[in-house]
C-alpha cells in the first residue's frame, strides 16, 4: 500500500529533511513514485483525493494473514493492512455490523476520535490488538492518521519524494528509489497525527520520541526511537 500527501496535508519531518540532507541521493516526485507501483502491480488500484493525496493498494503478494483493504466513509478514506485479533469485540463497541471488517473499523474509530475531541489518541489506537498499519486520510478536515501495531509485524515506511510531498509505503524499496536518505521505518507502537501535529508513542504517550542518525551503510537516513525503553523498532 502506498499514500502520499503534499506539504499541505503533512509537513516534511525535520529530522528526514535534515537525513536526506546530510547524504544527498537520487529521489522523484510523488508523481514518478505512484507511476513505479502501479507499474509494478498491474492488479494495483489508486485513488486520487484532491490535488494532494493519492492512495494506492494492491492484493497482488499480501499474506493471506494481513490482507490490504481500503474503504471510504463519508469522506474518511482509509488504507489498512493486518488484522485484528479483537475485531469481534470492537464491532460491538462501535455498533458495526457483524460484516464490517477491519479497515471499517477503523475508520469508526478515527471519526470517534475526531468527534470527541480532545479524546485522547492514544486510547483509540490502543485498543486494537493485532497486527496492523494504516493510514486515514479524512478529506472534510484535511487531515492524517497514521499508526502501527505495538510489535511492528506489518511493517510501515515513510519518506519526503524530490518534490517535497511525504510518502507512507509497506514497501521500503520502493520508497528507497523515490525518497533516498529522506527515509526510515515507521516506529512501531506509535502514531502521526496531523491534527496533533507530531509523532507520538500510543503505548507510551508521555515518553518523547527522538530520530537518531543513521550509518552510510543503512538504507534508512534515520531512527525514531521512544525514550525510556531499551529497545523500539526502527528497523525490522
Amino acid at each position: 500500500m502506498l499514500g502520499v500527501f503534499s506539504s499541505s496535508i503533512v509537513s516534511p519531518p525535520d529530522e528526514l529533511v535534515a537525513a536526506g540532507s546530510r547524504t544527498p541521493s537520487p529521489k522523484v516526485t510523488a508523481a514518478k513514485l505512484m507511476s513505479r507501483f502501479l507499474e509494478a502491480n498491474s492488479s494495483g488500484v489508486s485513488i486520487q483525493i484532491g490535488d494532494d493525496v493519492q492512495m494506492a493498494y494492491t492484493h497482488y503478494n499480501q499474506s493471506v494473514l494481513q490482507p490490504r483493504s481500503f474503504a471510504v466513509k463519508d469522506e474518511m478514506f482509509c488504507l489498512f493492512e493486518g488484522a485484528l485479533d479483537n475485531l469481534g469485540s470492537l464491532k460491538q463497541q462501535y455498533g458495526l455490523a457483524k460484516s464490517a471488517d477491519e479497515v471499517l473499523l477503523v475508520i469508526e474509530a478515527y471519526k470517534a476520535l475526531r468527534d470527541r475531541a480532545p479524546y485522547p489518541a492514544n486510547r483509540v489506537v490502543g485498543h486494537l490488538e493485532g497486527n496492523f498499519a494504516f493510514m486515514v486520510f479524512d478529506k472534510s478536515t484535511s487531515s492524517l492518521f497514521v499508526a502501527t501495531d505495538q510489535f511492528g509485524k506489518v511493517p510501515l515506511y515513510w519518506g519526503i519524494t524530490a518534490d517535497g510531498y511525504v510518502a507512507f509505503a509497506d514497501d521500503a524499496d520502493l520508497l528507497k528509489g523515490a525518497c533516498g536518505k529522506s527515509l526510515a521505518s515507521f516506529p512501531q507502537g506509535c502514531f502521526f497525527s496531523t491534527a496533533v501535529g507530531e509523532l507520538r508513542s500510543y503505548e507510551n504517550p508521555k515518553n518523547k520520541i527522538t530520530a537518531v542518525p543513521a550509518t552510510d551503510e543503512e538504507i534508512w537516513g534515520a531512527k525514531f526511537m521512544v525514550e525510556g525503553q531499551t529497545v523500539v523498532a526502527a528497523t525490522k
